[in-house]
């Protein structure tokens, strides 16, 4: 990872400057997460949008050229440049991309913002992740919580909270990436290098890598297509290539109906048009409580009852937290653990 341009982090100014603002902000945009409060008008990063593709590449750019074990050592991200003056100790994370992130690489954070409407640590994290304090949620952070925590880290991404990003750098030192989702392995980089630990990120990132290919190769030639549904409060999403569940069936190698090889996060369909979810095999996730959702409307429906895959059983229900919010690596990995169990025979 190289630097591109080196800086210093603001000035840091009067604490209370920083307390005296609540964190109950306006709804950030939904990503490849599908934050509970839905999409919002930033589509340039969220969807479609003019950043959209560009976020990997962008992302891979940032960093630092400290070397391990140097400190300080300046993090650019995409918020400009930060300094971290000494090995972090009392890490905050702002969604669970950040929580993942920094389990997977052997640090607790003291504070964490779940999804709105989350109970808090995802199931699959409970033992990496300890017992970080709730700092609000994703959408609506508590600026005092993160404070008290004493931090000397804050990780959290653009998309989500560009707004409080002046008030959180005057809290501690904060490295934002620029989006959660698809640029999942470029944001794990950005955080461990952040954190001095990027031998370790580039070990998990060669382990899992090397994972998917090998699930690609005992698959063989003649592979499935897979169709990736999901069931939100207000819409059925086909997710596509430049989502977290995209970019691992990619690099599996795993071929998707037309609809999905699109390079964007979903395309949408009705109730009535379930259908076009049609390949060898479905997996469906559901965001938040199935009743809200329009799941059963869809699937009583003889073109659902109809498709191929679901006569031969293979529409299967998948982990909705690791499937499509979990964003990290050690996600990742039991995503090809649940491949792996219903695809090879």
């Amino acid at each position: 990872m190289s630097l591109r341009r080196r800086g210093t982090a603001a000035a840091a100014v009067a604490l209370a400057a920083a307390l005296s603002l609540t964190a109950c902000g306006a709804d950030q945009a939904a990503d490849d997460a599908g934050a509970k409060a839905g999409d919002s008008g930033k589509k340039a990063v969220a969807q479609g949008g003019e950043e959209f593709g560009d976020a990997a590449k962008k992302t891979a750019a940032m960093g630092t050229d400290a070397k391990p074990g140097q400190f300080p050592r300046t993090i650019t991200h995409a918020m400009g440049a930060t300094e971290i003056k000494a090995a972090p100790k009392r890490v905050v994370v702002l969604d669970v991309g950040e929580l993942d992130n920094v389990a997977s690489l052997g640090v607790q954070p003291v504070g964490y913002a779940p999804s709105e409407g989350d109970d808090g640590i995802p199931s699959y994290l409970k033992k990496e992740a300890g017992s970080p304090k709730s700092v609000g949620t994703i959408n609506n952070l508590n600026l005092e919580a993160i404070a008290q925590l004493k931090p000397d880290l804050i990780l959290g991404s653009q998309l989500r909270a560009a707004d409080k990003y002046k008030e959180l750098s005057q809290i501690a030192p904060t490295v934002f990436s620029i989006r959660p989702g698809f640029t999942w392995k470029e944001n794990f980089r950005l955080n461990a290098a952040a954190l001095d630990k990027s031998a370790e990120a580039d070990a998990k990132l060669a382990a899992y890598e090397k994972k998917a290919k090998q699930l690609g190769t005992d698959l063989g030639a003649d592979k499935p297509t897979v169709s990736m549904v999901r069931y939100m409060p207000d819409k059925i999403r086909l997710y596509a290539k430049a989502s977290f569940i995209g970019t691992i069936l990619d690099d599996a190698g795993i071929p998707r109906p037309a609809n999905q090889q699109i390079n964007d996060l979903a395309t949408e369909v009705s109730a009535e048009r379930i259908d076009e979810a049609d390949a060898d095999w479905i997996f469906t996730g559901v965001y938040g409580d199935p009743a809200r959702t329009k799941r059963d409307t869809a699937q009583s429906n003889p073109l659902w009852k109809n498709l191929a895959a679901v006569k031969a059983g293979q529409a299967k229900d998948v982990p909705d937290e690791t499937w499509y919010l979990g964003l990290g690596v050690t996600a990742a990995d039991k995503v090809l653990d649940d491949l792996r169990g219903h695809l090879v025979k």
